[in-house]
């Protein structure tokens, strides 16, 4: 409603409707195909003209490229550690090491298989797009209107579209009818899936028509313009094809593994030469057998020490993570972004069908003084045509239907107490549907009529207040109509009853689904191919800050790509987008090193699902859509995408949890074995070797089950802080591992057995099973510590974890008191419980220095540690920017209190002046 003051303006002088026009995506053709466009348009290109353009341009298809199962499957045996593990396996056939050939080729394949099974649907986003294309099109060949084939269709071809045909390929509209007569009727062209659009779009001669875009209205010649990967949609397959990044869990597994490569390859290698050399001393010659010898208790070396079992452990946690989400109805095409998705700290999100219902709705109307909402709805509906498929007519009776009584129990078109004598249907010159009806209640004859707000507000003798009302919905995106009917007693003269407003509101859900993402610290930005004013409103209807950019300030010639990122950055949403700005916005965000997801639903979304760290392809999305995503949700809305990223930071923290661990179990058996073998000469029984590693791996597979803290913040591997922690608590377990050590030796006496082999009939052997025991139990017990970055008892490890995980040590230390004939030698019960209880007690000890790590660490102690330039570019940024920050905190501060002086000053005037004598 308007205030007094308004209305007075507005009746002062008369108010013209203000134009808003539909930016339309528009490209120029170069002039040389501009040439080919100008054939008769009832005559057509000939069999000779369609055979030299096919042979230029192709045909009117997405071309493929399919990626080889076989060669898919070879791709899980490539990255640092699978290399490693590769290396370990042929020398342990090359050594005739069978036992662990087998079990290091075994892990190897069921790691492939876990990611290969996962992953086996196939990738078919370029299969959708295609098979998106109408099959058949009509088509002016020789003079002669015909059907052929889609694919077939070339530049220049004259097409003929009518309602309900997919339009075969771009082409641009000639105004003219199949008979060659001018169009009555310009067409309306449903291009949602292609640009975002929540509305039909009008297209009149000269305008340019969407491959794979839906004719709604009307009949028209057009020429084609561009075919099969030239199209818009073409574009769109073409930015799917190109993008194909490695992944950035991918990328982080291969840090860790290049740092656990480098030190594994550095220590074995010293540790060969050396034991070589010392072989070479003991015997006069080298022999053939003496070098396997040696290169045996290497491999057998390497295998314990590099983390054989950390792409299986990690594969089966998202695996685990991804039935978790299925039963949220959450799919998981790809495994690996279970992990990313919870890493990702800005959402892209489509607008319409994603955040809105995609569907036009009845919002509030203007209403004219002595009518009510239910009187504009019941007049409007007398005015709908029944049957029409028309999404505005359909909006307007699901509203009338819901919110009238007298119409919430009607069946068809029959509305109690009123008859409908005649029916005038829309008209595109008139713009209005016009009905008569008797009113049996009032025994009176009217006319109800329903229309565009400019023809409506004409037919009653013009409403300057009306038309502002309509301006000011018009200015929020909303689209208007207006309803009249005549006066009692009178058929010609009319009134105006109201102005409908209709948009596609947003879900339900969305307000809600924004604000617990935001609470977790994920940024959702809009980026719809909408209208910018459309968007506006939505965005201000859910929320969110109407800062939203006309996507062509992502093209701007004179800005740089960091300018451009920050714009990216900063803004809440961008809309007029088409297939390219999306994929660019994606792109800009990664390069400020942001983790991006991206929802969406139509063609034009694919490419930049593709592109995003984790794609989501939301309910009732186009096949298109579905296939380029890494995620599929089945429940309408985004309100699934939360518990995605609370079950994804979940699994995250668990797989943190073990990369800690198993870095710092290798970083502390690397080191113990490199010194104690060095210096000691001291070396362990390569079966327990093997069975610390392979017992320890296996127990670590329940953590797929184990209780986890979620972060409330987007989570972060922090790979230098990880590495670090590792060598931090590795060297802590190597000083515990060698105090057992020396107090076994010169306490207990127990002998050490230094230089003696396996088969050596002097050799003792309680000494191996005593740090067999410490080098099982102590890392292993360390993982309590290494699942949170807090105190251990903060959050307590579930059930089934805590079993497994003692189970293995409880088995271990049985075997070490009681003794295995060929494996270990009886230590007594004194020994074998002592160890378990020191090593328990030892992950406390951890566990205190891993918190006091984690509470000095931060950015700039990593700058100092590690300083690369980038990282001090970095830390100069974030100097800089809380300067800022305090400078606007201070200057805020002080217009506060100038305020608070001014306010106190003027109170004082004012009760100066009432106490003054009248």
């Amino acid at each position: 409603p308007m205030s007094a003051n308004e209305k007075k303006v507005v009746n002062e002088k008369a108010t013209e409707f203000e134009d808003h026009h539909h930016v339309e995506v528009s490209e120029d053709l170069p002039p040389e195909l501009e040439a080919l466009l100008h054939a008769e348009p009832l005559q057509g290109l000939s069999a000779a003209e369609v055979e030299e353009r096919t042979a230029q341009f192709g045909r009117n298809e997405i071309s493929e490229k399919k990626t080889n199962p076989f060669l898919k499957f070879l791709s899980y045996f490539t990255g640092a550690i699978a290399y490693l593990i590769e290396l370990a396996f042929i020398l342990s056939g090359v050594v005739e090491d069978w036992v662990d050939f087998g079990i290091i080729g075994g892990l190897l394949i069921i790691n492939a298989l876990i990611g290969f099974i996962e992953e086996s649907k196939a990738d078919a986003a370029l299969d959708a797009l295609k098979n998106t294309l109408a099959l058949k099109s009509r088509v002016f060949r020789d003079g002669k209107l015909i059907e052929v084939e889609s694919a077939t269709l070339v530049p220049g071809d004259i097409i003929a579209v009518r309602l309900g045909d997919i339009i075969p390929a771009d082409g641009r509209l000639l105004g003219i009818s199949v008979d060659g007569s001018d169009s009555e009727v310009n067409l309306q062209v449903d291009q949602s899936a292609l640009t975002g659009e929540s509305l039909p779009v009008e297209k009149k001669k000269g305008d340019t028509i969407y491959s794979s875009s839906i004719c709604k209205q009307g009949q028209m010649l057009a020429v084609v313009t561009k075919t099969g990967a030239n199209t818009f949609i073409g574009r769109a397959a073409n930015l799917i094809s190109i993008t194909n990044e490695q992944g950035h869990f991918q990328k982080i597994v291969n840090q860790i593994g290049n740092f656990l490569v480098v030190i594994t390859l550095t220590m074995v290698i010293i540790i060969f030469i050396y034991l070589l050399l010392r072989r070479n001393n003991e015997v006069t010659k080298l022999s053939r057998k003496d070098v396997f010898d040696v290169l045996r208790d290497v491999l057998v070396l390497t295998v314990a020490a590099i983390p054989v079992g950390l792409p299986t452990v990690m594969s089966v946690t998202m695996a685990v993570g991804a039935k978790q989400l299925a039963a949220k109805q959450v799919i998981v095409k790809r495994l690996t972004a279970v992990e990313e998705m919870a890493s990702v700290s800005v959402l892209c999100s489509d607008k319409t069908g994603t955040l809105t219902l995609n569907k036009l709705t009845f919002d509030e109307p203007y209403l004219k003084p002595g009518f009510t909402k239910e009187d504009l709805l019941l007049y409007s509906y007398l005015a709908s045509e029944p049957g029409a498929n028309d999404p505005i007519e359909l909006a307007v009776r699901t509203a009338a239907k819901r919110d009238v009584p007298l119409l919430s129990e009607c069946t068809g078109h029959t509305i109690p107490g009123f008859k409908v004598t005649s029916f005038i249907p829309f008209n595109p010159a008139t713009k209005l549907t016009q009905a008569t009806v008797i009113d049996h209640h009032a025994n009176e004859t009217f006319k109800v009529a329903k229309g565009a707000p400019q023809v409506i507000v004409k037919l009653v003798g013009g409403d300057n207040e009306a038309t502002h009302a309509v301006n000011l919905l018009a200015r929020r995106g909303l689209r208007a109509l207006g309803v009249a009917r005549t006066v009692p007693g009178s058929l010609e003269k009319w009134e105006l009853i109201g102005m409908i407003s209709l948009l596609d509101p947003p879900r339900p859900d969305s307000g809600e689904t924004i604000r617990r993402c935001e609470e977790m610290g994920v940024v959702v930005k809009m980026v719809t191919g909408d209208q910018l004013i459309i968007a506006k409103e939505v965005a201000a209807r859910l929320g969110m800050s109407r800062a939203i950019l006309d996507a062509n300030s992502l093209t701007d010639p004179d800005a740089t790509d960091a300018q451009l990122a920050d714009r990216c950055l900063h803004a809440d949403g961008f809309a007029q987008v088409i297939p390219e700005h999306k994929y660019r916005v994606v792109e800009l965000l990664q390069s400020k090193g942001l983790l991006v997801g991206m929802t969406g639903d139509g063609v034009n979304d694919a490419p930049a699902l593709k592109k995003a760290n984790v794609g989501i392809a939301v309910h009732d999305c186009t096949d298109a859509a579905r296939s380029a995503a890494d995620i599929v949700l089945l429940a309408p809305g985004l309100s699934t995408i939360v518990d995605g990223i609370l079950t994804s930071r979940a699994i995250f923290q668990r797989m943190r949890s073990y990369a800690l661990y198993r870095i710092t179990s290798t970083v502390h058996f690397l080191i113990f074995f490199f010194i104690i073998t060095l210096s000691y000469r001291w070396q362990m029984k390569a079966v327990l070797l093997i069975f610390i590693a392979v017992l320890n791996d296996a127990a670590t597979l329940v953590i797929s089950v184990d209780n986890a803290q979620i972060s409330r913040r987007p989570d972060k591997w922090r790979i230098g802080q990880l590495i670090t922690m590792s060598i931090i608590l590795g060297c802590c377990l190597t000083v515990l591992s060698f105090s057992v050590f020396f107090i076994a030796r010169d306490v207990f006496n127990i002998p050490d057995d230094a230089g003696k082999q396996s088969d050596d009939d002097t050799k003792d052997g309680r000494m191996e099973t005593i740090i067999y025991l410490n080098v099982s139990s102590a890392p292993h017990f360390t993982i309590f510590s290494t699942r949170l970055a807090g105190f251990f008892w903060e959050n307590l490890p579930s059930l089934t974890f805590t079993a497994a995980i003692l189970a293995t040590q409880v088995f271990a230390m049985f075997i070490s008191i009681f003794g295995i004939n060929g494996l270990t030698t009886a230590i007594g019960g004194g020994w074998g419980v002592s160890l378990l209880l020191v090593s328990l007690a030892y992950f406390v000890v951890l566990d205190a220095v891993k918190v006091f790590v984690f509470r000095i660490w931060s950015f700039e102690l990593t700058v100092k540690m590690w300083p690369t330039r980038a990282r001090k570019e970095k830390l100069r940024h974030r100097k800089e920017r809380r300067l800022v920050e305090e400078r606007v905190r201070q200057n805020i501060e002080k217009v506060r209190k100038a305020s608070k002086v001014i306010y106190a000053v003027s109170a004082f005037e004012r009760a100066g002046r009432g106490m003054l004598p009248a």
